[in-house]
């Protein structure tokens, strides 16, 4: 208008309408986008006009040209309030904005304003309902007109909450006291899920919804309940009493095994995590408990309910105990924990299996001949596993250092990493993480048998499968889009050497100068600063294999007598900080099913950023590897060069190696994750680890070890033989 003199009102600007409904995050705003610019062209370029492709909009529903039709209506009703004068669009098929059904334009608009994170999955729902005339397909609302107990009952069995407190006090008013809700309708509504659970007609998540019901209704009828004070009080099939031991912070397991008995009439007591035996013991007597049941993931757990078990039977319970978590099992219950107490210990696998095994040992005539049943089980296992212990061959620890991993360390070419030193990421975007998330064990907590993808092809579960799955990409929307989590990382890359079975990490500055004296690869050792001893252990079980090595993780790591600077990583990531803030807020809803959906999402987002953290340092940051290229499947496989063992499991038994790596990274002051004292980390969404690049390291498993390696890690860890025995119990034969 100013070199050319062309007149503002012959100028037409035609911003580009794209695509919006693509299932694609970065594409939701689009719309917004159009209307917002078109409302500032209008304000900032006076007597322009605004041209759109408005069919555009709508063309990921393409094939169904109802819901096109009402998005393109929606749509220039309101970009025409922005400013906009003219739209590319099929106008003999617009609908009247007003005559749109209210149902379909609310889905249509909070599509085209990204209003909510599930906008996109609930058009296309609504869509596969719209009829050719334009109306909307009703729900099935037949349900509806069901008498009001049977309407409670339908809900709990679906999970539906929508009518749950109209339908809940219309069943108050029919009846005498509020109490006979609970113990009439709802609880018989519970037991036909109860019992379609136990028959597995019903899925574990669709069980949580049940309880999310369950839990609404009871909430709604509690002020009722209290401003009667009859001092009646409900009827239960018995009182648990649940909680995750000293030390550990795990309680996803024990979550879904308390709803499941929850749903099947018994009263749950859970004591949360961290709990010392003394407390669980005075809640189970104050309680008056029928059964006690306890819950971990770390080994150190395993112990924790040994030492329960010793204190319930010096203190004279009789109760069941429960023993469940994923490190438990029948053996190590029948084996560490069964001796040490006479009344009844049960390990409970699988939430399913919670309720028929609590059945059966609090039924007064048949609970004598479980009892005895399954004390002589366990003295079975126990004979089978001290038999087998004795045909394992062991070697000592000479021998087994003689037959180490052997690699020629004068032609393996080592690489320096780009980074050396500690490295802080005070922020990764979750929904860089997302697609790294391995779900198969995100099924596996919801009891659904089978690998990602083809659980979804499951004739049994793929269905329940596909909705769990759908729900929970519905919430890690809510969360990237309200940053809801945050995922931090730490990692350290520094010089190493091998010392034995140990290895030593060294200053970066000392081994640079050094180096710079001495050549590429070669430093003094006596000049060298060391950051830190890692103690590592080595498997000592006979291997027949030919070939086959007594590992140490201290293999894959050049020996200093080697005279070359090898180097070695460790990292600390979390995905949960902000996870207590959304876990009560869920636990205020009473909505068990979220609660749990976002614990396991947290669990699968802290291993999706360890892997995403690896392939920046196989990457970039060591860059040993600059050009890998890794599909999904081999990265979920594992296909990729070097390992990342972490202290505590099979390769490096040893939690208190935890407390070397947490001050060698400050974790604590640079991320935010601490640790118990049974070496669990908080948040418990965390994951950490050591870094070996060698193209030779490989996974194993340490395994049982004698006491001759016992003594000498002792000795080099400078711990006495009895703490040592403590924490590497799992490990003694």
């Amino acid at each position: 208008t100013e070199k050319v003199k062309f007149a503002p009102e012959d100028i037409i600007f035609d911003p580009n309408i794209l695509t919006v409904g693509t299932g694609m995050d970065e594409h939701n705003n689009y719309a917004v986008d159009f209307i917002e610019a078109t409302r500032w062209i209008k304000a900032n370029l006076p007597y322009v006009t605004v041209s759109g492709g408005v069919s555009n909009l709508s063309f990921s529903f393409r094939g169904n040209n109802v819901v096109r039709e009402a998005m393109h209506s929606a749509f220039l009703y309101h970009a025409i309030k922005a400013g906009l004068d003219m739209g590319i669009v099929n106008a003999g098929a617009l609908p009247i904005y007003t005559e749109i059904p209210g149902e379909l334009l609310e889905h249509v608009e909070d599509v085209i304003f990204n209003r909510r994170a599930d906008s996109t999955e609930r058009l296309i729902e609504l869509a596969a309902k719209v009829k050719n005339n334009g109306k909307v397909e009703k729900k099935d609302e037949e349900w509806r007109s069901l008498p009001v107990e049977k309407r409670l009952e339908y809900a709990l069995i679906k999970g539906i909450v929508d009518h749950i407190e109209v339908d809940t006090e219309e069943v108050r008013k029919k009846v005498k006291r509020p109490l006979e809700v609970i113990e009439g309708p709802l609880m018989t509504g519970m037991g036909v899920v109860g019992d379609l659970f136990g028959e597995g007609k019903m899925f574990l998540p669709q069980v949580v919804k049940s309880a999310r019901v369950m839990k609404k209704a009871v909430a709604y009828l509690q002020p009722y309940i209290e401003a009667e004070k009859s001092g009646q009080k409900q009827t239960h099939a018995g009182k648990i009493l649940m909680a995750t031991v000293k030390g550990d912070v795990h309680d996803i397991g024990k979550n879904i095994v308390g709803v499941v008995l929850g749903c099947n009439n018994y009263e749950v007591v859970d004591l949360g995590v961290m709990v010392p035996a003394e407390r669980i013991l005075e809640e189970a007597r104050k309680q008056n408990a029928d059964v006690i049941g306890l819950s971990g993931l770390i080994t150190p757990s395993l112990d924790e309910m040994v030492h329960v078990a010793k204190e319930m039977e010096r203190t004279g319970f009789k109760i069941p105990l429960l023993i469940g978590g994923a490190t438990t099992s029948r053996v190590h219950t029948a084996v560490k924990i069964d001796p040490h107490y006479s009344g009844s210990i049960i390990h409970v696998s699988d939430a399913s299996r919670a309720v028929p095994v609590v059945e059966r040992f609090l039924n007064e005539g048949a609970k004598k001949k479980m009892h005895d049943d399954q004390k002589a089980e366990y003295l079975k296992m126990r004979e089978a596993h001290a038999a087998q212990q004795k045909d394992e061959k062991y070697l000592s620890l000479k021998d087994a250092r003689a037959n180490k991993v052997k690699i020629d360390w004068n032609s393996t070419e080592i690489r320096k990493p780009v980074k050396l030193g500690v490295t802080i990421i005070d922020d990764i975007p979750v929904s860089d993480l997302i697609p790294y998330i391995d779900w198969t064990p995100f099924f596996m907590t919801w009891r659904l048998r089978g690998a990602y993808p083809k659980i979804f092809d499951d004739k049994e579960v793929g269905s329940e499968a596909k909705k769990v799955f759908d729900e929970a990409n519905v919430l890690l929307k809510e969360i990237v889009k309200n940053k809801s989590l945050r995922a931090k990382a730490v990692f350290g890359l520094f010089p190493a050497n091998s010392t034995g079975d140990d290895i030593e990490l060294y200053d970066v500055e000392d081994v640079e100068s050094s180096c710079e004296k001495h050549g590429k690869h070669v430093h003094k050792k006596a000049s060298t600063k060391v950051l830190s001893k890692l103690h590592m252990l080595r498997a000592q079980r006979h291997m027949e294999e030919i070939n086959s090595p007594n590992s140490c993780l201290s293999d894959f790591v050049a020996p200093h007598e080697s005279g070359k600077t090898d180097y070695m990583g460790a990292f600390c990531v979390t995905s949960g900080i902000g996870l207590d803030e959304l876990c009560q807020k869920y636990e205020k809803d009473q909505d068990d099913y979220n609660l749990i959906m976002v614990k396991s999402l947290a669990d699968r987002l802290a291993e999706a950023c360890a892997e995403y953290l690896h392939i920046k340092i196989r990457k970039e940051y060591w860059g040993y590897v600059p050009s890998e290229s890794l599909s999904y499947d081999e990265l979920v496989k594992e296909k990729y060069q070097g390992i990342r063992p972490a202290p505590g499991y099979a390769a490096c038994p040893d939690h208190l190696e935890k407390k070397t790596l947490f001050r060698l990274l400050d974790i604590e002051k640079n991320i935010g994750v601490t640790l118990t004292q049974s070496m669990a980390m908080i948040p418990p969404s965390s994951v950490s680890g050591w870094y070996f690049a060698h193209p030779e390291a490989r996974y194993f498993n340490v395994g049982k070890i004698g006491r001759d390696q016992v003594e000498d890690y002792a000795k080099r860890k400078d711990i006495s033989m009895t703490e040592m025995e403590k924490w590497l119990s799992a490990n003694l034969f």
